[in-house]
């Protein structure tokens, strides 16, 4: 397993290499140790890998800094998650530079039916405090996953409020998990960790939190969620970065409304404007946005499918839906070991037979 890893954590370390080409090679090989011991003339004609590239990975040989992390990896029991393994947050997945490989601390499922991100500035007012409480209280009932950066403010206030209201939180974070930055919010991770949530970064042990490393981090942030949902935020900043990510991989975005002359609420009066994020006001708007509503079960669901003939593929679609209200489709790619080709056949032709329901986000419900 420890040799796995090490080809695992050195194919970051490539120069060249970044998360959309170590994709390409591991769709190629499948095998993570013939990317370092193929030909180089094998590598150059990969598509998308090319000559320089392919020099790069053959030139590779320095695993002293792999062989370091792994002995970081066993001691403080981190959780490596490498981009084929099965608890890698599958969500990601449907990113095109989703991380090779994450470093994990903690207990939360990443897999979840239902993950958010609570995010806004560093500089919140009592207006934001009061809306970050309230929304988590109101929706810890469908019991979520909150993920947030761990940063002063919004961050913060989204973690604490989701401990409070006893739903597990994972941070992620913009440097290696020897260290918490900012350092105020030691206590606040170790409880995190403690009360089933967790940290998770894509960054190597020793890798400080340098300014350009927080959008690196905030595209994990907006690919790992089912929304995200942005209190208070400048025109500028991290929440705006994170924001367009989730638009671009097509993620819900939801955003709180504040003054029109109000700076600190520009960002998300902005999103709003243009379209690009869903006004709320309370947690119902998102809960109802979402399709989450609690609906009453009957029988009838049951009985429907008897009236309906089905393929094989969607007959496993079908009972995934039935053990629960919704479900998104990466959860449904997952669970039913089918192609993503087969899912989206079978889901159209369910839609057609009015089985099944869409509902925002790639969600899925069983009628």
């Amino acid at each position: 397993m420890n040799q796995e890893l090490l080809y695992q954590i050195a194919l970051t370390q490539i120069p060249n290499i970044g998360s959309v080409q170590a994709k390409i090679l591991i769709e190629h090989f499948g095998d993570i140790s013939a990317i370092f011991k193929v030909k180089e003339s094998s590598l150059k004609k990969i598509e998308g890998i090319g000559e320089i590239r392919a020099h790069s990975i053959k030139s590779f040989t320095d695993f002293s800094k792999a062989e370091i992390e792994i002995e970081f990896i066993i001691k403080f029991k981190i959780k490596p998650l490498f981009i084929t393994d099965k608890d890698y947050p599958k969500r990601l997945l449907n990113c095109y530079d989703s991380p090779t490989l994450l470093f994990y601390k903690g207990s939360a499922d990443l897999n979840t039916s239902k993950v958010v991100a609570v995010i806004g500035t560093r500089n919140h007012t009592e207006y934001a405090r009061q809306l970050t409480d309230k929304f988590i209280n109101e929706i810890s009932e469908q019991n979520v996953l909150i993920i947030s950066g761990l940063a002063f403010g919004v961050d913060a206030l989204a973690h604490k409020a989701a401990l409070k209201n006893n739903l597990q939180t994972v941070g992620v974070l913009a440097h290696g998990l020897d260290q918490i930055y900012p350092n105020e919010h030691t206590g606040l991770a170790k409880d995190m960790i403690k009360y089933g949530g967790g940290l998770l970064t894509e960054f190597r042990s020793n890798t400080k939190p340098d300014k350009h490393n927080f959008p690196i981090r905030n595209r994990i942030v907006a690919g790992m969620s089912d929304a995200v949902i942005v209190v208070e935020t400048d025109i500028k900043g991290g929440s705006m970065i994170t924001a367009e990510l989730a638009n671009g991989y097509n993620k819900d975005v939801f955003a709180f409304p504040g003054k029109v002359n109000d700076l600190k609420s520009a960002g998300c009066n902005f999103l709003i404007r243009n379209n690009k994020a869903i006004l709320i006001t309370k947690a119902t708007d998102f809960i109802q946005s979402m399709g989450w509503e609690e609906k009453k079960k009957t029988s009838l669901k049951k009985q429907k499918e008897l009236f309906i003939e089905l393929t094989e593929d969607e007959k496993k679609v079908i009972k995934i839906l039935q053990e629960k209200e919704t479900v998104h489709i990466d959860e449904i790619n997952f669970r039913s070991g089918l192609s993503s080709s087969a899912v989206a056949a079978a889901i159209l032709n369910l839609e057609l037979k009015n089985a099944i329901k869409s509902l925002p986000g790639k969600i899925y419900t069983f009628q």
